[in-house]
């Protein structure tokens, strides 16, 4: 399948946007759809359709998803995955088009770095806000619609690209607004808790 510049930039930018929520996901089922012929994976994609891959990207995966669904320990699954999400995601879209065409890689890795970077924090804020709720269900249910979202996200870059980007533009407003909220209501939320730990001290003059 021979693929115009549109479309490689809709699969490098499903790539980098996908992995700030599931990276191993991406990974595997990336390199399973190349494995099974289900796409012809650009050259620098290939390495992730080795059989040896497969196996730990698909076991990372499986951690990954009973992780995700844990309270605050998806929270520290995320805190630590900020170093690996951003730079692969990064990484993922320049492989998308490779050292042959120097521009439109310099151009896939700043979108996959920046979109990973934005759909990472916006997840992390949503977990983070949802951890504060004593019910596990809220965690549930999110982790489950990032199970789904990835792979549809991941099919429409490669079998409707121009579908693709408008379904980013959406989920980029959402993801930032939701972001700017939840982030004053955790800032909100740290403020009464330091305020409820340490209580202002009262000079014993102003009494």
């Amino acid at each position: 399948m021979n693929l115009d510049t549109t479309h490689l930039l809709a699969i490098a930018a499903a790539l980098g946007w996908a992995s700030g929520l599931r990276l191993y996901a991406v990974v595997f089922l990336t390199g399973l759809a190349g494995h099974l012929g289900w796409v012809a994976l650009p050259s620098g994609l290939q390495v992730l359709q080795q059989p040896l891959l497969l196996w730990a990207s698909g076991g990372m995966l499986a951690v990954e998803f009973l992780a995700d669904k844990i309270p605050w320990v998806d929270s520290l699954w995320d805190a630590v995955h900020t170093f690996i999400r951003i730079p692969a995601g990064a990484a993922l879209a320049y492989s998308v088009f490779g050292v042959d065409q120097g521009s439109w890689a310099t151009v896939a890795v700043l979108l996959g770095g920046t979109l990973a970077a934005t759909a990472h924090t916006a997840k992390a804020t949503t977990r983070a806000a949802a951890n504060t709720s004593p019910e596990p269900f809220s965690n549930v249910a999110l982790s489950l619609a990032g199970d789904a979202l990835v792979p549809g996200m991941l099919w429409l870059s490669w079998a409707h690209p121009v579908w693709f980007f408008v379904a980013l533009a959406v989920a980029l407003v959402v993801m930032v607004t939701v972001t700017v909220q939840l982030f004053k209501f955790l800032r909100g939320l740290g403020r009464r808790l330091r305020g409820h730990f340490m209580p202002t001290q009262v000079n014993p003059g102003d009494s």
